[in-house]
């Protein structure tokens, strides 16, 4: 791989709360890229950063209608449950200009942790938060409270309790084992998955969003790669930014977000990068060997989203500055022979398109 140096001579100026990257360029191709759960967001999005909105304020509106959505089931209020029948939410906001991040995994009570995690950014000299701590930190910011379990996420958790765990550990519910009860979790691509935003905005700032509720059925306190900086996003407004959905354990285990932008640093296109970090993921042996989605684009406004073990049935909302996002299919890669995995839980989940 040719390796050539793309950084452009720039500055940082601050405004207000943010960092403004200036550079030689007389202006910007400003781009959103979101995934199928970004639907109802989109328009949003895409409306602010038109307006001349930083990218994090226009990411953080979009993805906050999707969390107070009860129809997208793996994202904030409407989520599936853990084994427990609570509700854990991650997410994670970066900024490519200044490469700060905040994150939040395993939150409960709130009902947006997008923007939690962008607290994070703004007051902590941290970038994550797990658990009673992120908890802790949104009712001292006075973040929404919420119970995001809606009626019938625990109607389906409650059948599958009644039907499918055996007589001894529902007596000593919920001190009992649970390792063996992950087998019950849900796919994230079977239960349609995740959101994530990447934008480039009117003064070049590339920034990405992430928020899910993640695996239903999971181990109380599991998190995916959504709220891990460098797996499931990252943002470097010099080269691009990446984001995935789906099997978070395998954007884990290769770091594919981080590793798109080096790609892209070394040179790479951002279609090529994409095709790489997808080929990373061919050295995978044993553990979660499933789907994953990629989403990337780059700084002068190209992108590229792959399914990888995916079809085309994979979609995501393209906007290139102008008009309305349009609805895209992904370029399905196999990497591996994976049939959708089903599971006992999915007799009691429906999860409409």
């Amino acid at each position: 791989m040719r390796r050539v140096c793309t950084v452009p001579p720039q500055t940082l100026r601050l405004c207000g709360e943010y960092f403004f990257l200036t550079v030689k360029k007389d202006d910007w191709t400003m781009i959103l890229v979101t995934n199928n759960e970004g639907t109802l967001g989109a328009p949003t999005t895409a409306q602010l950063l038109a307006e001349g909105h930083h990218a994090l304020d226009a990411i953080e509106a979009g993805i906050r209608l999707i969390e107070a959505d009860p129809s997208v089931r793996t994202v904030g209020r409407g989520g599936w449950p853990n084994l427990l029948c609570e509700m854990e939410l991650d997410a994670c906001m970066m900024d490519g200009t200044t490469l700060r991040s905040g994150a939040v995994g395993a939150l409960q009570g709130h009902l947006h942790p997008i923007s939690v995690a962008r607290e994070i950014m703004r007051r902590l000299p941290h970038e994550l938060l797990v658990g009673q701590g992120a908890a802790r930190f949104a009712r001292e910011i006075g973040a929404e409270p919420a119970d995001n379990l809606i009626d019938d996420s625990r109607r389906a958790w409650q059948a599958w309790f009644d039907n499918e765990v055996p007589e001894e550990q529902k007596r000593a519910w919920p001190d009992t084992p649970l390792a063996q009860l992950c087998r019950h979790a849900i796919d994230p691509e079977v239960g349609h998955d995740t959101t994530v935003f990447l934008a480039q905005d009117s003064a070049g700032n590339i920034c990405t969003g992430t928020s899910t509720s993640g695996w239903g059925w999971k181990y109380p306190g599991r998190l995916g790669d959504s709220p891990i900086v460098g797996a499931g996003s990252y943002a470097d407004t010099r080269y691009g930014a990446a984001a995935c959905t789906g099997a978070g354990e395998m954007a884990i285990r290769c770091c594919t977000a981080r590793s798109i932008v080096l790609y892209m640093k070394a040179g790479a296109s951002v279609s090529d990068a994409v095709h790489e970090a997808a080929e990373d993921m061919r050295a995978l042996k044993g553990g979660l060997i499933s789907r994953v989605t990629i989403h990337a684009i780059d700084r002068n406004g190209d992108h590229k989203v792959v399914a990888v073990n995916g079809s085309r049935d994979n979609k995501y909302w393209i906007w290139e500055g102008q008009g309305k996002p349009r609805l895209e299919s992904a370029e399905p890669i196999a990497i591996s022979a994976v049939q959708p995995r089903t599971t006992t839980t999915t007799r009691y989940t429906t999860i409409p398109r």
